[in-house]
């Protein structure tokens, strides 16, 4: 049976994760509190954010800057995409 949560960024109940997204405190409150979708929406997120920004996945303050973003997203419902970001054109 899938399990479901009260995903914070949907605002309705949705099929959870299968496991935190990454250890610690923060991945398991992920874990608790968001669903499938809002989480692959993020990941979609985080992939304009690293292309526009250019982070590097290895640099601490990219990391940072990626954390306090997937917050924002995820929890405060800022949808805002980075200056400049122009969406593809289907």
């Amino acid at each position: 049976m899938t399990r479901r949560v009260q995903c914070v960024k949907l605002g309705r109940e949705a099929d959870g994760l299968d496991s935190p997204p990454f250890p610690g405190e923060k991945g398991l409150e992920i874990f608790e509190k968001i669903s499938k979708v809002a989480w692959q929406e993020w990941l979609g997120k985080q992939t304009i954010l690293i292309n526009e920004n250019k982070l590097a996945s290895f640099d601490p303050k990219a990391r940072a800057y990626l954390a306090e973003e997937r917050t924002k997203f995820l929890f405060e419902g800022n949808n805002d995409m980075p200056e400049g970001y122009v969406p593809p054109s289907n």
